[in-house]
């Protein structure tokens, strides 16, 4: 099936099978999962992997579930859980999940994750906005295939890719979350000191490897996108030895001040 029209149909069962349509997604990184839980009551719930196209995600810290919220007076599509590029997905699954999520009606897309902080102002705990990326993966969600009739052509325009509206409107409401530019990386396997440091020169403030796809899918959809990093570690080179579960501890003791930011972020959407 052509990847437009199984995100459709992935839409339209979770309009179906959650009770109707969304105004905004939320998609919860590494380290996030539990933030939810502050965000509101579930109002329904299903599992991921039985919606068409979705994979149950394999990486520690991300959940597999979809689910229907009500935050801020608003309905909103919390996805706890992504598939990445290194676990051998293509780019058209890689951000099927925010695919279905617009065609389900979501006209904002809140992408979260767990990065490493390049930028000495950013320490380990702080929420920081995305404001622009640096796409180091070496694929694109538009490659293949044109997209299909009704769809806008593939050569989208990333000028305001991170809503400079949503970042402008959250600084005011939330003046403690930094801003910076992040580099995503296919992984899976931790950066070199030397590899930090040239991101670094190339302006980064931020290392991850998840985001640019789903970011670059969801504005080709026409829907605004805002993006919010959690600096879960130094990047390598600026502290200890890296591992996976310093990522999720990070997390889970930033969650009351995550909840608090995500809830900022779906207000002025």
């Amino acid at each position: 099936m052509n990847p437009f029209e199984r995100a459709e149909q992935a839409g339209a069962e979770l309009v179906g099978r959650l009770g109707g349509s969304f105004e905004a997604a939320v998609v919860l990184g590494s380290g996030w999962a539990e933030a939810a839980g502050g965000l509101g009551s579930v109002e329904a719930e299903v599992a991921a992997e039985t919606v068409t196209g979705f994979h149950p995600p394999l990486v520690p810290g991300h959940g597999a579930t979809l689910r229907a919220m009500t935050v801020e007076g608003r309905r909103v599509l919390v996805m706890a859980g992504r598939v990445h590029l290194y676990e051998g997905h293509p780019p058209a699954d890689v951000v099927h999940g925010v695919r279905a999520a617009v065609s389900a009606g979501c006209s904002a897309v809140v992408l979260t994750n767990a990065a490493g902080g390049m930028n000495p102002a950013f320490g380990v705990g702080q929420p920081v906005l995305i404001s622009d990326h640096i796409n180091l993966t070496g694929q694109s969600p538009l490659s293949g295939p044109a997209p299909p009739d009704g769809y806008a052509i593939r050569f989208t325009d990333l000028t305001d890719l991170y809503s400079p509206r949503i970042r402008q409107a959250i600084r005011q409401d939330t003046p403690s979350v930094g801003e910076g530019v992040y580099a995503g990386l296919a992984g899976p396997h931790f950066e070199t000191p030397a590899e930090i440091t040239m991101l670094a020169r190339m302006g980064a403030d931020l290392v991850g490897m998840s985001t640019v796809l789903e970011a670059i899918a969801v504005r080709h959809l026409g829907a605004e996108v805002a993006g919010v990093s959690l600096v879960t570690n130094p990047a390598a080179g600026r502290g200890g030895a890296l591992d996976h579960q310093e990522v999720l501890d990070a997390g889970q003791a930033a969650q009351g001040q995550l909840a608090q930011v995500l809830s900022s972020v779906i207000n002025v959407l």
